[in-house]
């Protein structure tokens, strides 16, 4: 079944009756929907709907709620398994979405995540993290005093890490590759920092909270960036040598090296000269607990419009019909009850630096724990931090640290050069 067998997605809203329409439409029968929609776009996915898998696929993709042990809390996940099972798989990989988002963005990577699963008789799960996309709404609160920033960040992080925790032994998965993005991989290290023996690698793409020091950022640009540049494709310009040669310059990744580096630093402060004026009013808000969710949904009716503005020019890389659908599911789960969102001034100062950063922290994973950065040559998170941090792990006796940098692409690297970042996780996967 392919997705126009489901209810047509709403159009990208573009009056204000639009927007009205949308604000009553949206809850949890039409967040699942909108997410259904997005993965039927995978042959191997079997939803709700669906007649019983064919054993002779090599993997089947499911999607379910699974029930923690407090009442009403649960996280949604998408279940990518090979119908083969071999008894020596490597651990099964667990993609983790950043900050507001939901496991429906990385509908383009569950394909060849998919293929490594089956070629590997293994297992690719996504999950929504507690508090946001579509797993359980439940009240998120800090009780530690504003000026206890080790109690706070402690709180904030148990939050969602335990949960993770808790879904990782119903699973009864001994071990799992962790791969976060933004937000989502600043909790991969923090998983793997509390629960060590857990954790077999880390990939993390386009990590938040990682350098000391401001990132060159607003705090609410993850969610209405309205000053997002045009990516473009290039080939190295420092000499570092390509890891892999696909057939178009778009798809490549290179090992980073100084002088790239360097050049994305430049990049991003050019930008920060251009920020608004409103910077002040969002860190006034930031520091009283607001999200930039929560402004979104106090402009009453223009809420879906702001984030159909978001949407076209965020992901403007998709086709007209994936753009469609991916606003509707944005705006599902933004517009939906608030709840993880609100951890995010506890971990993180305004300018989406680290009250407690993971290049101070990073030191202490496990000395053979494989870490892999990710960082697009037009991202906006400071790749220093990562350079940092692999000179971290180094002196501490872990050498198993790298850092690649891929061509055309921003912060949402893994949708702005998809064919890149997949070929680099089916090949850390593979190593």
């Amino acid at each position: 079944m392919d997705p126009s067998s489901l209810p047509p997605a709403r159009e990208i809203p573009s009056a204000f009756t639009a927007s009205l329409r949308s604000w009553w439409s949206v809850g949890e029968k039409q967040s699942a929907i909108a997410e259904e929609r997005l993965l039927r776009r995978l042959p191997f996915f079997r939803g709700s709907s669906s007649s019983a898998s064919n054993v002779s696929e090599p993997v089947v993709a499911t999607s379910s709620l699974v029930q923690l042990s407090k009442p009403h809390h649960y996280l949604n996940m998408l279940s990518i398994k090979a119908t083969s099972p071999s008894p020596d798989a490597p651990p099964p990989a667990v993609v983790l979405h950043g900050y507001g988002a939901g496991l429906g963005f990385f509908f383009h990577n569950f394909p060849p995540l998919a293929e490594w699963a089956a070629r590997r008789g293994s297992s690719v799960f996504a999950l929504d993290w507690l508090g946001m996309g579509r797993s359980a709404r439940v009240p998120f609160t800090v009780k530690a005093k504003r000026d206890n920033v080790q109690a706070r960040v402690a709180e904030a992080e148990s939050f969602f890490i335990d949960s993770l925790e808790e879904w990782r032994t119903q699973m009864k998965l001994p071990k799992v590759t962790l791969i976060g993005h933004s937000l989502g991989a600043y909790f991969s290290v923090a998983y793997a920092l509390k629960y060590p023996d857990r954790v077999h690698r880390l990939i993390l793409l386009s990590p938040a909270g990682v350098p000391r020091g401001p990132n060159y950022t607003e705090p609410s640009r993850e969610v209405m960036d309205d000053q997002e540049q045009t990516m473009a494709s290039g080939s190295s310009t420092d000499g570092s040598k390509n890891v892999k040669s696909p057939a178009r310059e778009k798809a490549s990744f290179h090992r980073a090296t100084k002088g790239r580096v360097e050049s994305i630093r430049e990049e991003q402060k050019e930008t920060k000269k251009q920020e608004s004026r409103t910077r002040k009013l969002l860190t006034y808000l930031w520091e009283e607990g607001w999200s930039p969710f929560q402004v979104v949904r106090s402009t009453l009716f223009w809420g879906p419009m702001l984030i159909g503005k978001y949407s076209s020019r965020r992901f403007s890389g998709l086709t007209p019909d994936e753009t469609r659908d991916m606003h509707d599911y944005i705006m599902n789960i933004t517009l939906a009850k608030g709840s993880g969102e609100y951890c995010i001034s506890h971990i993180l100062e305004p300018g989406a630096h680290a009250r407690l950063p993971l290049v101070d922290r990073i030191d202490a994973l496990k000395k053979d724990l494989p870490v892999t950065f990710v960082y697009g040559d037009h991202d906006w998170m400071d790749p220093v931090g990562g350079e940092d941090s692999i000179r971290k792990l180094k002196k501490s006796g872990n050498p198993n640290g790298k850092m690649y940098i891929v061509e055309g692409a921003g912060h949402h690297v893994y949708l702005d050069n998809k064919d890149a970042v997949n070929d680099l996780l089916v090949a850390e996967l593979d190593r």
